[in-house]
């Protein structure tokens, strides 16, 4: 089978990286990484006017198009692949400086995208402060006996976000009464009772809440809860 005539670019010349060893049919040095056809020969670089140029691989868009935009010449860099019969493109060539101005342009992208994203990332952490202080200065109203640790480090855990937690739903959003009250509740069954260990024995879900009830309904009423406990979430 023929191969393909290396295509042409509509930007600019195209280089070929050659798969046999080829020398320029000007100056006859060899063996040549990168050539550029002229009239079915090959030309080594420097005798296309093209050795000035350095390679750029392929691999970051942004980078390539913008070093492409900076150099006054560039270059298509092309290889042949044998197993799918056609070239394909391996990078580019541009002039030195244009390389470095496109790099000190995404960089300055880079830097400004992580200055975004540090400011993204304290502006949500102050939104996350300001709603566990009010989750939890609302598990102290409902729950007046519950020691102000144990209230801070419910809000925290049930509001963690992205969790998928009670305090991330629509009503813990809204520090609804009974968001609150599951999420207390959950602690309760998890750290004060034998809930945990009854899982772990094979006891199914609901059979587990059975038992343990009594004693969560008997920590939440320490802690000044005045309604029944309903075995929910």
């Amino acid at each position: 089978m023929t191969r393909p005539v290396a295509p042409l670019s509509p930007g600019g010349p195209v280089v070929v990286q050659p798969l046999r060893r080829k020398r320029c049919a000007g100056c006859r040095r060899g063996p040549l990484s990168l050539l550029m056809l002229e009239e079915g020969a090959p030309r080594c670089l420097d005798c296309a006017d093209l050795g000035h140029l350095v390679f750029l691989p392929r691999g970051d868009a942004a980078l390539t198009r913008r070093a492409r935009e900076e150099s006054a010449l560039s270059a298509v860099v092309v290889r042949y692949n044998r197993r799918r019969s056609r070239y394909e493109r391996q990078g580019l060539l541009v002039e030195e400086a244009a390389l470095t101005r496109a790099e000190e342009r995404c960089l300055a992208d880079a830097e400004a995208r992580n200055r975004r994203r540090a400011r993204d990332a304290k502006r949500r952490a102050a939104e996350d402060e300001r709603f566990a202080d009010a989750f939890t200065a609302e598990i102290g109203r409902l729950f007046p006996g519950c020691p102000a640790g144990r209230a801070r480090e419910i809000a925290a855990h049930a509001s963690v976000r992205g969790s998928g937690r009670v305090g991330r739903s629509a009503d813990g959003r809204a520090l609804s009464e009974g968001a609150v009250t599951s999420a207390v509740m959950a602690s309760v069954r998890h750290l004060d009772t034998q809930y945990d260990q009854l899982l772990m024995s094979g006891m199914s879900r609901h059979e587990a809440r059975r038992r343990i009830a009594g004693a969560v309904e008997g920590v939440m009423r320490g802690w000044g809860w005045r309604e029944e406990v309903a075995d929910t979430g």
